[in-house]
């Protein structure tokens, strides 16, 4: 640890540092800090640093250690917080331009609330598009957030401030949001870990307008704190009636149990017949050998689907419509004219789309359900194209134009519910990172992070240098 910087370190690494001495609360976020100032520029993944209550928290809690006393189990961690998540004292703008921020910010999100309780150091905000509704990380009102391995590209979205702020040690853990990919697609293009839990083990407040596609997810550098930020993130709250009760073991136990036995599916496409590029291709089936050789029984095999993504945009832009139902005609000229666009689109479905579109949910998530009897776990890419230009919805070129056309092997497991984690295996020959998609049946949320981490462990990832 002489030799790595503070803003470097781990979540565990830090408490450990805490515990003995070495380092304290203080020091490690006005590490984080500076690496604000030296590192986000080049990338906009902060659309707000709170210096000061930062290093209020970082002190009360420096006071804690120094007495023997830490309380939760991120005491003194710097954390921080997609600006989609409500947060006492600072305004949740949500990337827009039609909400005010002179106005009272006195309610934690559950998962702020868990973070809070447990004595995260909040540094600040990461940016997000508008209403969180896209693949990548432009919005009207925070501008574009970059890639850390090249800042002429994407970090990828909804969740690509969170993303780039952890790759490149400006705080160490992130809380994120997944309604079709949005944590597990920046995670893939920036290679860092990021889970999107079984529906409802991540409790959520106020209900998100897009419904149960909507969910919660730690954002970090490695699985172990993927586990350990769960435990704290899956502890109860009232405020959301859809949520699971928690769990009976924490996440980090078994965490190195490996996957020795297990029977593990491997598909490049999901029987979709997307294009997926080659180096891609290539990451992944060499992913799945790395399976095998940790004693595993690994098969190709395609879950028999077909892609939702029609039913998919029904329930999405019909999300988006409710979200802004409420705005005047003058504010909605203020919107991403993307986001306008699926809301004018949202308008047209009538329930009976809505229900039949629900439908199609069900039936796949039966069929996966099946599928799972057989196979312990799924592994796909995580996104089949690598990081392409900054400040574009799709790939210059394409003749699409929504970011579901090149997401398709996120948004299929956010209709279904199931856990999804997103981890780093590769590169592209121009060195960005390429993320795989470690996929488990409902409430198999240990399991895939057992897997996770075996991988990771095989298969060691190392962090961007700061631009």
């Amino acid at each position: 640890m002489a030799d790595t910087q503070p803003a470097d370190l781990t979540a565990p690494e830090l408490l450990a540092a805490y515990a003995s001495g070495q380092l304290s609360p203080v020091e490690a976020t006005e590490a984080v800090l500076h690496r604000i100032t030296e590192a986000d520029p080049a990338v906009n993944a902060y659309c707000l640093v709170d210096r000061d209550r930062a290093l209020q928290q970082a002190l009360a809690s420096e006071q804690r250690w120094q007495r023997g006393e830490p309380a939760g189990r991120l005491d003194g961690v710097p954390t921080s917080i997609k600006d989609i998540f409500l947060t006492e004292g600072w305004p949740t703008l949500r990337g827009s331009r039609t909400i005010d921020p002179d106005q009272q910010w006195n309610v934690d999100a559950p998962t702020v609330a868990r973070l809070r309780e447990h004595n995260a150091v909040f540094v600040g905000k990461t940016t997000t598009p508008e209403l969180a509704w896209k693949g990548v990380t432009d919005s009207p009102l925070a501008g574009i957030t970059r890639n850390p391995w090249n800042p002429a590209l994407t970090a990828g979205g909804s969740s690509g401030g969170a993303a780039a702020a952890v790759a490149l040690g400006m705080a160490p853990l992130a809380i994120g949001t997944d309604g079709g990919g949005s944590v597990r697609i920046p995670a893939s293009f920036c290679g860092i870990v990021a889970l999107k839990a079984t529906y409802g083990r991540i409790p959520h407040y106020p209900a998100s307008p897009y419904g149960t596609l909507a969910h919660a997810g730690p954002m970090t550098t490695t699985v172990t704190e993927t586990a350990l930020m769960l435990d704290v993130l899956s502890e109860p709250d009232v405020r959301d009636w859809s949520a699971l009760e928690p769990p009976a073991a924490s996440f980090v136990d078994g965490l190195d149990s490996g996957v020795r036995g297990m029977r593990i599916a491997v598909s490049l496409d999901l029987g979709f017949g997307t294009e997926v590029h080659p180096e891609i291709a290539r990451a992944v089936t060499e992913a799945a050998r790395t399976f095998e050789e940790l004693g595993a029984v690994v098969e190709q095999a395609d879950p028999g689907i077909t892609d939702p993504v029609d039913d998919f945009h029904v329930l999405w832009f019909a999300g988006a419509a409710k979200s802004v139902e409420h705005l005047s005609a003058e504010q909605r000229e203020l919107l991403d004219p993307g986001l306008h666009e699926i809301c004018q689109q949202g308008l047209t479905y009538s329930a009976q789309d809505y229900l039949e579109a629900t439908n199609t949910r069900m039936l796949l998530g039966q069929r996966m359900g099946a599928f799972h009897q057989t196979y312990d776990l799924l592994l796909t890419p995580t996104v089949p194209i690598p990081p392409f230009e900054a400040g574009c919805e799709v790939p210059p070129g394409s003749t699409e134009s929504r970011w579901t056309s090149w997401t398709p092997f996120t948004y299929p497991f956010n209709m279904t519910q199931q856990p999804a984690v997103s981890i780093p295996c590769g590169r592209t020959g121009d060195g960005l990172p390429i993320g795989l998609q470690i996929v488990g049946p409902r409430h198999a949320d240990a399991t895939i992070l057992r897997a996770a981490r075996a991988f990771e462990q095989a298969r060691p990832w190392q962090r961007p240098t700061p631009p």
